[in-house]
């Protein structure tokens, strides 16, 4: 979900502003997908590496994902959503844990959309912590399977298509396990003016790909 901040530049306002922003967007997402009866959206919301950014943009992040949750909590027990996160959210403040903690709780019941926010995460990361666990287990004979059983994807399917906005042409350290044959589609276009237009457009991009997983046509 990148360009909240040049999103927030190209107006002359503070950084937050443009975070203040992509959580419409987060919003309206979420609400195309389940119309679309998509089944998992995975939302890359803040990093491991982002805890370098300025100490009152970190603050100012968190407190956006309490009222996120607070806010929407309603909503997505309305829509039938069920909300996840993966990363080591054990790092969070308190009060963003709890917050987050509460929403997963109190939606873990429902069969519609997962949605799945990645928090105080990085996939070298999340591969280290699954050979740890395996190491631990004594584990020493390891096949593909038993590494993505120990990911905090674990039990999800690997994403089919990855979205990035803003025009960057990287992966960021995003799910590089679980991205190994997902289709990539990358739009100029910042989070904060991301639309179901735009989600749409991607989904029908992805739709006339080939997709042979190594195979031939």
């Amino acid at each position: 979900m990148d360009g909240n901040g040049r999103w927030a530049k190209k107006r002359g306002l503070p950084r937050i502003f443009g975070h203040k922003a992509g959580l419409g967007t987060v919003r309206k997402i979420v609400e195309a997908c389940v119309k679309l009866k998509i089944e998992h959206l995975t939302l890359y919301a803040f990093s491991t590496e982002n805890w370098i950014r300025p100490h009152s943009e970190v603050n100012g992040l968190m407190n956006l994902l309490k009222i996120y949750v607070r806010k929407e909590l309603k909503d997505l027990q309305k829509n039938n959503v069920r909300l996840s996160a993966i990363g080591d959210i054990s790092k969070l403040p308190s009060g963003a844990r709890a917050e987050l903690q509460k929403g997963i709780n109190e939606t873990s019941g429902n069969t519609g959309l997962g949605l799945n926010l990645a928090l105080n995460y990085g996939s070298r990361q999340e591969i280290v912590r699954a050979f740890n666990l395996m190491a631990e287990r004594g584990m020493r004979k390891i096949e593909e399977s038993d590494i993505s059983d120990f990911l905090y994807t674990a039990g999800m399917p690997d994403p089919d298509l990855l979205i990035r906005t803003s025009g960057e042409l990287r992966i960021s350290n995003f799910l590089l396990w679980q991205i190994a044959y997902s289709e990539l589609y990358i739009t100029p276009v910042l989070w904060p003016d991301f639309s179901e237009k735009h989600l749409i457009e991607a989904i029908a991009e992805y739709q006339r790909r080939d997709r042979r997983f190594g195979g031939a046509k």
